[in-house]
């Protein structure tokens, strides 16, 4: 296993965000989380990120425990975070933008190598490379956030709500990118989705959460011919 969470249990003073969490991620592999507002998608993957202090459990990332080391550290070992709600550097260029996502690297040629797959990924952005950041429209915001994760050369990423608020055209070639990155570059994703349908789509396999817990798992293929999961994300269909 790549990445595994066990019996990870987080609080936000006296509230429980997540009890007794456990999940897995192959190498190669895209795993989906589902869940209502509030079930605990968002508090699993900043669990991940070291983004929550004292995380009860453990985090294991290739063989190694990972919990509550600073969240520089969890990015510098591979683990690329790309939050709801894109949080791009709105004064920054793009370009610039995209070489912070670089910082913990010093390989000068394997950056600009990294930049020209961004490119390729992302062709607006080359486009809007002289552009700053907060003048981008939310879907080139999303390729932006993403693009400067994948300057970190991550071998996971966790991608929060990567369609919020996007068009179906713009969700579509979000989709495509998801698909390209797991496939063409080996990396694991950890997707939180509240498009079901899409996220059922892109991975191989699912974890729904309630209220902090998880109350299914299993092959997304099973989970979409799941009662349960058709009437409750997938519109009863």
């Amino acid at each position: 296993m790549l990445l595994e969470l066990k019996n990870i249990v987080v609080h936000y003073d006296k509230v429980v965000a997540l009890r007794d969490i456990s999940l897995g991620l192959d190498k190669g592999e895209v795993i989906t989380l589902l869940g209502s507002n509030g079930a605990g998608k968002t508090s699993t993957l900043r669990a991940i990120s070291s983004l929550i202090p004292d995380v009860s459990g453990e985090i294991w990332f290739k063989s190694r425990r990972i919990n509550n080391l600073p969240p520089e550290s969890i990015a510098a070992m591979g683990i690329a975070h790309v939050p709801e709600g894109r949080h791009v550097f709105p004064d920054l260029t793009v370009l610039e933008n995209l070489h912070m996502g670089a910082y913990t690297r010093k390989d000068k040629e394997g950056i600009r190598e990294s930049l020209e797959s961004v490119y390729t990924h992302f062709p607006r952005l080359r486009e809007r490379q002289k552009q700053v950041g907060g003048n981008l429209s939310g879907g080139e915001q999303q390729m932006l956030a993403m693009g400067r994760a994948l300057m970190a050369k991550p071998e996971v990423m966790l991608l929060d709500e990567p369609s919020l608020g996007l068009s179906p055209v713009l969700v579509r070639e979000i989709a495509l990118v998801i698909t390209n990155l797991n496939h063409q570059e080996g990396i694991s994703i950890i997707l939180v989705e509240q498009n079901a349908r899409l996220a059922l789509r892109l991975a191989q396999r699912g974890y729904v959460l309630e209220k902090g817990r998880i109350a299914l798992e299993g092959d997304t293929s099973d989970l979409a011919n799941n009662k349960r999961v058709q009437e409750i994300y997938l519109g009863g269909t």
